[in-house]
């Protein structure tokens, strides 16, 4: 296992004896933002507690670090552990953090969050599979974390599967725009497959039960059916990198991008996304893009088990169609993105 630097964030009594215990389980060096060693290329393990309001000033402070590039994570990886006085802003507070993270370069594995509102209520189906109470169950997450964390190690394709979902119009979407200039970077080094969800009927999850939904997982199915099990399950189990397109619709990914990612809890339940990356494209009209990210990797990183590799996002303001590609850095930016995708996910392929 590799070292752990865990950045002790805030002042709470019970999340320091959680990490106490959790660091057990691997080689560790504590520090605060007053300590901070170089973090390049290191295992991070941010360890945040939040007051009730969850605006507490050293969480503030790391924000303003990482947004600011004063504080470089280049080819770190890392997780969060996140306790709160309250039952508000953990998640929040989580989702805005590895935002900043991953803009500053760190990469972070699937389900790398590990979160405790004050009554610890948000533990309780985990005491129930466990067998435990709710204070066990969050040492016993917050261990596991630290072990996953120490011992990831991100893959390697040859020639990555990339597969670029959408429910945009390809006649006047900006961000189909820039999703095809993507692939057309990627072309002579992954195999890439592109799927819409505009076609045919997308129903969104219907909250099924666990036993229900385990049925139909175990045949590769959903409750539904329909294209999402013909034709987007199979395309999300083959393929190495997801690359998702995300007009923003009123600060939020549109209906048919929603109804996916809820509907792949059947998928993950027998099918471990946790080797996939995540990659997304947001436009704007006018702004929020850093909510439709964070809605985004919060879904799909820090639920559904997604890597987030460094720099995850584009993010693009464009209102007439055809107007992000007008954007004179926009080529450059592409060009940008596709190599960082490639040195991600394959590193160590021929260039040509």
């Amino acid at each position: 296992m590799d070292e752990v630097v865990a950045v002790s964030v805030g002042q709470h009594q019970r999340l320091a004896g959680v990490l106490e215990y959790a660091l057990t389980a691997a080689p560790h060096t504590v520090c605060t933002l007053d300590t901070l060693p170089p973090l390049t290329g290191r295992r991070v393990l941010f360890a945040v507690s939040l007051g009730p309001d969850g605006l507490d000033e050293d969480f503030c402070r790391l924000l303003r670090l990482l947004r600011s590039g004063a504080l470089s994570l280049d080819g770190s990886m890392g997780a969060v552990l996140m306790d709160g006085e309250g039952e508000f802003y953990t998640k929040q507070a989580a989702q805005m953090l590895v935002l900043a993270a991953n803009g500053a370069g760190c990469l972070f594995p699937g389900k790398p969050l590990v979160e405790a509102t004050g009554s610890l209520r948000n533990f309780d189906i985990q005491c129930r599979r466990r067998g435990t109470d709710r204070l066990h169950a969050y040492r016993a997450m917050a261990r596991e974390l630290v072990e996953r964390l120490s011992s990831f190690v991100p893959p390697v394709y040859e020639r990555p599967r990339v597969l670029t979902l959408h429910a945009s119009d390809r006649k006047t979407s900006n961000t189909l725009a820039l999703g095809g200039q993507i692939e057309t970077r990627l072309a002579s080094r992954c195999d890439c497959t592109e799927l819409s969800l505009r076609n045919g009927t997308v129903h969104d999850c219907r909250g099924c039960s666990y036993t229900v939904c385990s049925h139909y997982a175990q045949q590769n199915s959903c409750f539904y059916g329909g294209s999402m099990v013909d034709q987007v399950y199979p395309a999300v189990t083959e393929c190495n990198a997801l690359l998702l397109l995300c007009p923003n619709y009123n600060d939020s990914v549109s209906a048919n991008i929603m109804a996916f990612i809820n509907r792949l809890t059947s998928l993950q339940l027998f099918h471990p996304l946790h080797h996939t990356y995540l990659w997304a494209v947001v436009v704007s009209g006018y702004s929020g893009g850093d909510l439709v990210a964070q809605q985004v990797l919060g879904a799909l990183c820090l639920n559904k088990g997604l890597i987030l590799p460094p720099r995850f996002l584009l993010a693009q303001t464009a209102n007439d169609p055809g107007s992000a590609l007008a954007d004179p850095e926009m080529l450059t930016r592409l060009d940008g993105y596709a190599a960082n995708m490639l040195r991600t996910m394959s590193p160590d392929a021929p260039k040509n």
